[in-house]
């Protein structure tokens, strides 16, 4: 199985991004100075499970998945009286259009939760973790920090199970004749809401308690699993949503309350959160769950929320969605985290998903037609850009003059700047920009990144495909990936268009290895963000042909030309 945790020893996507633009942009910055002259998907775990609902409480058990379901109100009061004694039943799963839920009686808590329209690798999409080893593993155990033997009980004992007539829903119940513990689930048949509450009495007394989802949450195939899991809420009274990771819990629980909106688990594409009614107050507490994958150990994480003595919930579990989440409840399109860059990343969004919707009825076409959008947008930009360029290739001859002039002076000789001196001068005197070269990567990193952002957030674009890609959201599934080999390509033909300035031999030939080494960095890219690059390249090499061929090419050219000498008398 491939480590799914160990994100934090490897390089980033983020961090490998950003170093291709810094490289880029150090290079295409620096040199004038010093030439004055001018992931496998991961596969899950074989660790050792716990025994399933027919076995004893093992030492360590399988992680659970939290979903609370719609709540039904009627009377949760569960009064103490003679101790029940409920024995061992075969597992009871819950089939609706878009779920396949299953349940023991054994602790009364879920055993897997099935997406049936979404697929880890060729399978339906299981969100908890059959391989999890943490104490209470199953989702919906409960979680009583104080209280680790009344917990243990609880969390083990054979539950009464009592079905519903539709089959959408189930009840379980617990008594020792001192304590008692009810949790009910209810389902809708074509639905992503559910309900769920629970409540437990100690002689007739109700003790606040709390639900849990241990050991990790959602698609855990894909590489580095663990470090796309977060727990989350909606705080409303700062109006933001916050999100925690595992390693905020590495010193123990961390517990957050408040009035939150939603709370729960989420990961890259999928969520759990429950919707609390009216004003109650939630709790939630976040845990780091350590387990060994593969010999090497990786940390999940956990959940748990609360919102009383009594929980009472609505529960969303399903895919990140935009258009579903907005119909299902307007508060969940927070759940959505566009980051930083969201003020350009959700636009960018919503615009390729109405392509998506409305024009071509692909995401991969859809990205194609925003990106020929975007750069033509920016068109008048890079075309002050490409006068600049043209204005500076024709000034070679006087720069070749003032390099002359200078010959053999070494860096370190302080003529090296009367040299730079009288460069930048020339560079002014007629409006040019010697940076200008770097402008195009430039207005290429706020999209770059915003499109970045979207793969990774968007499961809409999770197992999209375009052509032979097979899910935009993931590099090419391929031996050779042809994405990034054919944008190496496009990018030395680029360079082969644009008008070169005048400069020392060894600056053009280290500008010539940019390509190979933005292909590198590419090259474990998700195929849509380079589909986009590869899109902008073609996009600006079709405009770098027309202003090649334009009268304004040549005028820019002549407008630095020095006069020329009168022959004859003055």
């Amino acid at each position: 199985m491939a480590d799914t945790g160990n994100s934090g020893k490897e390089m980033s996507m983020e961090t490998r991004l950003l170093l291709a633009f810094l490289l880029m942009g150090a290079v295409m910055f620096l040199t004038p100075y010093f030439f004055p002259s001018a992931s496998t998907p991961a596969k899950k775990s074989t660790a050792p499970t716990a025994q399933t609902a027919q076995g004893t409480p093992p030492a360590e058990a399988p992680a659970e998945t939290t979903a609370p379901t719609q709540i039904v109100h009627e009377a949760e009061s569960a009064p103490t009286g003679p101790a029940t004694q409920a024995k061992s039943e075969p597992t009871f799963s819950i089939d609706t259009d878009l779920f396949h839920v299953t349940f023991s009686n054994q602790g009364g808590n879920v055993r897997s939760w099935v997406l049936k329209k979404y697929k880890a690798e060729t399978k339906p999409l299981d969100l908890v973790n059959a391989s999890a080893v943490v104490e209470d593993p199953f989702p919906f155990s409960i979680y009583l920090p104080d209280q680790k033997p009344l917990v243990k009980k609880l969390n083990w004992s054979y539950y009464t199970q009592t079905p519903e007539a539709d089959g959408l829903g189930v009840t379980y119940e617990f008594s020792d004749g001192h304590n008692t513990f009810r949790k009910t689930f209810r389902f809708l048949k074509n639905s992503y809401l559910a309900q769920i509450s629970s409540e437990l009495t100690t002689d007739g007394k109700p003790v606040p308690h709390m639900l849990e989802w241990r050991c990790g949450f959602g698609d855990l195939t894909v590489p580095a699993a663990a470090s796309a899991e977060k727990t989350l809420y909606y705080d409303l009274a700062n109006n933001k949503l916050v999100e925690r990771s595992a390693s905020n819990a590495k010193n123990g629980p961390l517990t957050d309350s408040g009035h939150f909106s939603f709370a729960g688990l989420e990961d890259a594409y999928f969520t759990a959160v429950v919707l609390p009614e009216g004003e109650a107050n939630v709790q939630q507490v976040t845990f780091a769950d350590t387990m060994q994958v593969a010999g090497k150990p990786v940390t999940y994480i956990g959940g748990a929320v609360s919102s009383g003595d009594v929980n009472h919930f609505e529960m969303f579990v399903g895919p990140k969605d935009y258009d579903l989440l907005k119909r299902v409840n307007p508060k969940l399109e927070q759940v959505i985290n566009f980051g930083w860059l969201s003020i350009l990343a959700k636009p960018l969004f919503l615009i390729v998903n109405w392509s998506n919707d409305h024009i071509v009825h692909n995401f991969g076409w859809a990205i194609v037609v925003v990106t020929i959008v975007i750069n033509f947008m920016l068109f008048p930009v890079k075309l002050s850009n490409m006068k600049s360029m043209r204005k500076m290739q024709a000034l070679k001859p006087q720069i070749d003059a003032i390099n002359a002039k200078y010959k053999g002076i070494k860096i370190s000789d302080p003529k090296k700047g009367d040299q730079n001196q009288e460069v930048m001068e020339l560079y002014k005197k007629y409006g040019v920009n010697p940076m200008g070269s770097c402008i195009p990567m430039l207005l290429q990193i706020p999209f770059f990144f915003a499109f970045y952002q979207v793969l990774k957030v968007s499961v809409e674009m999770r197992g999209a495909t375009w052509l032979w890609v097979t899910d935009l959201s993931q590099p090419e599934h391929i031996a050779i990936r042809i994405l990034p080999v054919v944008m190496i390509v496009s990018q030395f033909v680029m360079q082969k268009m644009t008008p070169q300035p005048a400069g020392d031999p060894n600056q053009q030939k280290m500008m010539m290895f940019m390509p190979l080494i933005f292909g590198f960095m590419f090259y474990n890219f998700p195929s849509g963000l380079v589909l986009y690059y590869l899109t902008s390249n073609l996009v600006s090499m079709g405009q770098q042909w027309f202003f090649n061929h334009t009268e304004t090419a040549q005028e820019a050219a002549r407008s630095v030309e020095p006069p020329k000498k009168k022959n004859g008398r003055k």
